[in-house]
């Protein structure tokens, strides 16, 4: 298959980029110097000229606390980018997997999410994504919209890394433990993309790695799993406010994939373990 990647060069394109050469396809990929998404003209040609099988739109807008100030700009590229990437792939007749986000939802249920359960973004950010949404569901007709959550690889800032740098700085760390969610290695997402788009079973999917912790658990464990000993404490969201408020809990269930009979992701403890070993 012929695939163009947006993001190409961010934590999820990167890896999509090596994934999808590996496996024999002719990847297009591109990172922002070579393709501004939000400028219409310059995606409509580059698909066009292309003619892409594929069209997995990985770029997006992510400084999440800045987009309480930048709302604009989060608009522009998580919204007006996607219509046009969305545009563009439709009138090439190109399938169209839109890499969205746990921040539709506000975090305040106790049960998973579904790809059925409503959607309330709280942040600039995530009201920017879930337009992004909508743009696909009404300009195109092949499309795949994978909500994922906590992503983390071996391109690009992490939380993963974030706590392994401090873990060298300090002998302690404050954690946040009243936020929960799952944990996503790229490399697991990027598979189970391919996976998508290899079908024709269109629609939304939750694909974060299964099961579930806290910010204060997710430090505990990479610790662990690296032998590096720091005392971790647990802490409050209220002790570190941030511009963007976050969804207390954001666990997603993966009930498209089950039910379209794609294979269940693994456990979030299980890729930690990977992503450490092979980095």
């Amino acid at each position: 298959m012929k695939i163009v990647i947006t993001g190409a060069k961010g934590q999820l394109g990167t890896d999509l980029v090596d994934l999808l050469s590996d496996k024999g396809h002719k990847v297009y990929g591109y990172g922002r110097e070579e393709l501004d998404i939000t400028n219409f003209d310059q995606v409509h040609q580059v698909i066009s000229n292309v003619k892409p099988d594929v069209v997995i739109h990985a770029a997006a807008y992510t400084k999440v606390d800045l987009a309480e100030s930048e709302q604009d700009q989060a608009f522009l590229v998580n919204a007006y980018g996607t219509r046009n990437v969305a545009v563009a792939s439709e009138a090439v007749g190109a399938k169209l997997v839109y890499v969205s986000t746990d921040y539709v939802f506000d975090g305040a249920a106790n049960t998973p999410y579904n790809e059925f359960s409503p959607t309330n973004p709280m942040s600039v950010y995530g009201k920017s994504k879930l337009a992004g949404e909508q743009f696909v569901r009404d300009l195109h007709s092949k499309f795949f919209i994978v909500r994922t959550s906590w992503v983390y690889g071996k391109n690009g800032n992490n939380f993963v890394k974030t706590m392994l740098k401090l873990a060298q700085e300090r002998d302690e760390l404050k954690v946040v433990d009243d936020q929960v969610g799952s944990p996503t290695y790229t490399v697991d997402l990027a598979r189970c993309i391919l996976d998508l788009i290899q079908t024709e079973n269109y629609g939304i999917y939750h694909v974060s790695n299964s099961g579930h912790c806290s910010w204060y658990e997710f430090a505990k464990a990479i610790f662990e799993e690296a032998g590096i000993e720091v005392k971790v404490n647990p802490c409050t969201t209220k002790d570190f406010p941030r511009p963007a408020p976050r969804p207390a809990y954001s666990v997603m269930e993966h009930m498209a994939l089950r039910l379209n009979g794609f294979t269940e992701m693994p456990n979030w403890r299980d890729s930690l373990k990977r992503y450490l070993k092979n980095n």
